[in-house]
Order: structure tokens, then sequence, then C-alpha cells
């Protein structure tokens, strides 16, 4: 036997979570195909899910298709949800991306297939709803070869398209009858493989044994994606599908004796309120009392604690086992301080890089390449809105609950301001604020109300700025002598930490104190909002040697300490970013949006009105089609305005696309939740009581 992680993944509504259960019913797990209208789904368990037909959180199930044993991963399609699917892109061998036959390819599917790509995961593409009317796989696969990547397969021919009876008829290699996939087949693995082409020239013709052989290769190396075609409901195809993920995607690798390395991908809490942790093994074996060392590296802290409990997926259901090995899913308990993203064992064994390297530090947040449950595939949140509750006393409460939301959904990145009493969560639309209402009312029992959703901007550094306080001197209250230098980075860097100083000059967690405190102080720049894109580099350092009064213990008045370096790195930091400058950027959203020709009189105006920039403005026969950039806090106001405009028939999708700079005329400022650096005098009372 050997192990298959595989991801579903599609843009919501395309049949994903039906596609699961047809699975789980063709290979013998369930006897009755559950329904995401009625909510009677295997993977959607959430009252909410049930309630509103949709997928919120990922969810595990096992099966088997001959010797391989499938822990399948069925992800949520909207796009208020992509951070489950950001989790689950790391644990994948592989994955099947689902196509409505009727809708095509659609906004979420062109993020997603971008990002498959990019990861290089072997992906199969399964067009579903053949059965629907309004079914067009011609129209469909020349979109994907035009909107996804040109490098697709088909794998058989429907018949019967749009019907109740259409069927998939795959492909044999006979090369005669129905079988006209050979030279497609053949074209699209010669561009990757020489020597089949050279085959093909001196041979003019190649078994396709051969050829099936390269597809499985080049599937396995994500160079090329089959797609099949089928109905999740009436069960075309997907046999065909099955046999393609037992043959053409590859098994999971890692050594059961090798080193403890995982990734925990998901975090729940059970009946008891303990954290169960799922477990994606890479190598070696967990076992029940192991004692696991865990981190995420970017915090440069490790934690540990000790396994009590450990189930593995089989056959549909979680099983307690005493161990989980390399390659499979498990989920651990006992693990208190575990978090999305730890890496469990050895730091760096998957990162390369081991955490609390001296002189780097790579930073979380927009535009930049790791947030808060590992690497980022995906565009950060883009609106906030603060939460309220319904009675004022239930504040202690609502800062519980949304903490431990925040320990499912990193990215709803709680942001407490002290002075105001209020909590703010991040978030990718207004549907997850609806989700986060109705949980806290569900689990919590907490009604609360939102104030109103604005949109997550950045600022980046237009210059470069220096600033040092040293010891003993110039009113400097702190035993410490901090300097550094703000510079701008390119776009999408985020933020790089640097030393110019010697690294023996001090001990090293005067240093590390620096670095943590430089991250924390970046998350709020001269406007509010948190500095991406730039390289902070420590130009000076000084310290108070360790001393104490005769027979007395360590005197800290006249030692530094850890905290000397936290207070006054803050006060250095932000002179030197107030020198440099910034621009505060706003989130910009890519639309595209096809609707009647004659409406384009309509539309136009609007767009400008909500400060849309054209890209590409056409007509296509009877329908223009838009693709513009807009921002993101007009979105939701174009989706609202469309119908009308466009009498129903306008389709707009809207993808995050890139930050652009906003006029220095109207610059949005964000409330600061700190002690306030930028004013030194507050700041100094605030901190040590003192000016």
């Amino acid at each position: 036997m050997h192990a298959l992680n595989l991801g579903i993944l599609a843009h919501v509504d395309a049949g994903k979570t039906s596609l699961t259960e047809r699975l789980l019913h063709t290979v013998g797990i369930i006897d009755e195909i559950g329904s995401v209208d009625d909510g009677s789904t295997q993977t959607d368990s959430l009252a909410l899910e049930r309630q509103r037909g949709i997928t919120i959180k990922s969810a595990v199930v096992s099966f088997e298709i001959d010797d391989v044993t499938v822990d399948l991963i069925d992800t949520p399609g909207h796009p208020d949800f992509i951070a489950e699917v950001e989790r689950v892109l790391g644990v994948l061998d592989g994955a099947v991306l689902v196509i409505s036959a009727v809708e095509g390819v659609q906004a979420q599917t062109r993020v997603l297939m971008r990002t498959l790509r990019r990861l290089r995961i072997p992906t199969l593409i399964f067009v579903n709803k053949i059965d629907r009317r309004g079914a067009d796989t011609d129209r469909v696969l020349r979109s994907v070869a035009e909107r996804l990547t040109p490098a697709i397969v088909p794998m058989g021919l429907v018949d019967g398209l749009g019907t109740r009876a259409a069927r998939a008829i795959p492909h044999t290699g006979a090369g005669t009858g129905t079988d006209t996939g050979t030279a497609a087949l053949l074209d699209v693995l010669a561009a990757h493989d020489d020597e089949l082409l050279a085959s093909y020239v001196e041979d003019d013709t190649v078994p396709y044994r051969r050829l099936r052989a390269a597809l499985a290769e080049q599937t396995g190396r994500a160079r090329v994606h089959p797609v099949f075609f089928g109905s999740a409901m009436t069960g075309a195809g997907v046999d065909d599908l099955i046999s393609g993920i037992r043959d053409l995607l590859p098994a999971a690798g890692g050594r059961p004796d090798g080193p403890v390395s995982g990734r925990v991908f998901k975090v729940e809490r059970g009946p008891a309120g303990e954290k169960i942790a799922y477990v994606r093994m890479f190598s070696g074996t967990v076992r029940t009392r192991d004692l696991l060392t865990f981190g995420d590296g970017g915090e440069g802290v490790l934690r540990q604690g000790k396994v009590t409990a450990i189930d593995v997926f089989e056959r549909g259901s979680a099983r307690r086992e005493t161990s989980v090995t390399a390659g499979r899913i498990g989920t651990l308990r006992g693990l208190a301080d575990v978090r999305i993203g730890d890496t469990i064992g050895v730091p760096g064994e998957q990162s390369g890089d081991p955490a609390g390297t001296a002189g780097t530090l790579r930073s979380s947040g927009p535009g930049g390449s790791a947030g808060p449950a590992g690497p980022q595939h995906f565009s950060p949140p883009t609106l906030e809105t603060v939460v309220v509750p319904s009675r004022p006393g239930d504040k202690g409460a609502l800062h519980t609950a949304l903490t431990q939301l925040a320990e499912q959904d990193p990215l709803i990145d709680l942001r407490h301001d002290e002075t105001r009493q209020e909590i703010s969560v991040s978030l990718y639309g207004e549907v997850q604020k609806e989700v986060v209402q109705a949980t806290l009312a569900d689990e919590f029992g907490l009604d609360v109300g939102f104030r109103e959703t604005t949109t997550i901007c950045v600022e980046r550094p237009v210059g470069s700025g220096e600033a040092v306080e040293f010891n003993g001197k110039d009113a400097n209250p702190f035993l410490a002598t901090v300097g550094l230098r703000v510079d701008p980075a390119p776009v999408g860097s985020g933020v790089e930490f640097r030393l110019e100083v010697e690294l023996g000059g001090m001990p090293y967690a005067f240093f590390k104190a620096v670095e943590d405190t430089v991250k924390e102080v970046l998350d709020q720049g001269i406007h509010g909002w948190q500095v991406t894109d730039c390289t902070v580099t420590m130009t000076h350092s000084g310290y108070s040697p360790r001393q104490s009064h005769a027979h007395q213990g360590f005197d800290k008045s006249m030692s530094s300490t850890g905290a000397d370096f936290r207070g006054l790195t803050p006060l250095v930091l932000m002179d030197a970013l107030r020198r440099a400058g910034t621009q505060v950027y706003e989130p910009m959203h890519r639309i595209r949006l096809e609707a009647p020709a004659d409406t384009l009189g309509a539309l136009l105006p609007v767009l400008a009105g909500l400060r849309a920039v054209p890209q590409v403005t056409e007509t296509r026969g009877g329908a223009c089609v838009l693709e513009w950039s807009i921002p993101a806090a007009r979105v939701h106001e174009l989706e609202q305005r469309l119908p009308g405009l466009t009498r129903g028939e306008g389709e707009l999708e809207a993808a995050f696309d890139h930050y652009a700079p906003v006029g220095r005329c109207h610059i949005p400022q964000r409330p600061r939740t700190d002690h306030n650096p930028l004013n030194r005098k507050e700041y100094l009372l605030n901190v040590t009581r003192r000016v």
C-alpha cells in the first residue's frame, strides 16, 4: 500500500463536495450519496455548512483504490474562505480541480490553477455537470487552454452532452473508432519530452503504453494536466477519474523510520475544549506519549507537548491508533500550544532554514512571502471590521471567543484596541462576516454586530531613513544603544532584518529583542497601516554589562535587559521610518465583466464613478467584455448595482490583483493600538511612566 494526499478544489458551486460524495459512494465508503442542498454530505459536518449548503472548513476523509490509500481533503470553494485552501496546499501530493461544464472557468478557478501550477502540484481537471442543460465541453476546453494552461490532455469524449443520459467515453489508445485522443496526447507530451518526439519522428508511431507512462510521469511533475469529463450527480465518468487518481498522481514520499517531520494545517477544538491538530507527516513516525517539539520558525520560539491520542483516517472515518507515519494525515491531541502552520519535529526540516537564524527576519503580511500559517500563496484579506457585542458585558467573552476562532483561522488577524476597547477582524468578504456572526452565536452564545467594513491598506517606504539613540545620551531613558536604517525593497519581498554590527558585540538575546520588536512595530506605520517591502538594518548597538552592588544581587538599574531594547527600538524605528517617508497603498481587484453590448453605455460611467481603471474593453458579437482594475472597497457596490445595469445578464469575476498608491490628498488613517512611538512624550509616559 502507498499513500496519496489529495485535494479537491473548485470555484463555489462547481460540484466539488458532490464529487467527493460520489467518489466515496463509488469506492464503497458510503451506501447513500448525501446532498449539499439537504445538508447530508460526509465532509460538510458543521451545522452552518449544512444550513448554507457551502463548505466553510476543510475536511478529511479516507478511502482505498486498490493498493492506494487516499486521504482526501475537501476544501471551500467560496473566495471568502480561501484561507482554508491556503493551509491545505502545503500538504498535498496531488489535486483535482473541478470545473462546471455549464459555467466554465470562473474567477476562483483561475486563482486556484495559477497557484497549483506555481507550486507544481500535480493536478487532474474534472469537467463536471456534463448532464446539465447548457453544458459545453468544447467551450470549456478552449477556455481552460486560453485562461488556465495550454498543457491539457482530454482523456475522452462526451456522448449525450447536456442530457440526463450524458456519458464519458474514455480514449483507449486503439487509434480507431471513437478514440481520437492519441494524436493530441502525443502533441502535448512531445513538447516536454525530446526522446518521445524523436521516437515519433523515426518510427511515425509511439506505443500507447509508452504514451500512458509518459503521461503519468509528466502529470506527476505538474507539466501536463489530464482532463476528465463526467457528472457527480449521475456518476458518469467518475470511474475514469478514479483510475486517473490511482495511475497518474504520485504517491506520498517520506520514510517512516526517518526524522520526525510534519506540518499542522488545521486546528479545531474537541468537546472538552482541547486542541486537535491535523498533521500531514512528511517523514518519521509519531507515537502516543511522544514528546514533540513544534513551532513555525518565524517567531523564533519552539514549543513542546506530549501526544496523548492519535487518530488516523480510514474508510470514511477517523480511527484511534497508536501512531501516524510518513505520508499519512492524522490528528494529534495533547499539544496545548500548537498553532496552524507549525512544523512538527526539527525546525527547518521542510523550510530549509532553522528557526532563529541571526541576522534575518522575514515578516508576514501584505506583499510579503510568509504568513501566520507559513508561506502565503493567495492574497491577504483586504477588508476589516470592528466586532461589537450587543451586550456591553460580553466584551471579555467576545475576546475569548474570537481568540479561539483565530486559532482555527489565523488570517482573521485580531486587532485589539485597548484605548477604545474594540476588537477588529480581517475579512475576505461579506459572507465571511456573516459566518463569523453565526459562529459566535451558535458556538459561544454571543450576539454581535459589526461596524462598517473598511479596506486594509499597506504602507511602503519611499526613501531611506536612519536614526540612532545612544546609551546614556540625549535623554535616552533605556540602557541600550540602537541604530536602525530603513530602506525600500522590491514589491512582494516583505520585511527583511539585517545586521551591520558585530553579532558578538553584545548578548544574542538583545539582538533578538530588537529583531522581534521590529516585526511588531512595523504592524503600524506612519499612517497606522502595516509596513511592508522594506529592509531594516541595525547600524549601531551597545549595552551596559551586568553589574551588581557589593554583596547584593543583580541590579537592573545598572545593567541592560531585553526590556531596554524592546522599549527603545520602537522610538528609533519610527524615527527612521518618518525620515524615510511612506506611501499608503490600497488593494485593487481585477474584474472581468461580461454583459450585453447595449448596456456598455450605462456601465462605463458607473465604473468610472467607482474609480475603476480600464485595461481591456471589447465587443464580441452581442456581448461586451471588460477587464478593469477597481479598488477592493468598491467591488461589493458594483456587485449590488450590476443586475440593474445589465438587466440581470451581467457576469462579474473579481480577484485581488495588486496594491495601488493612494492620492496624497486623501490618505486614509488607521487608529493606532500601540503606545504611539510617533509621539515620544506620550510613548515614554505609557512605557516608563516618565518623560
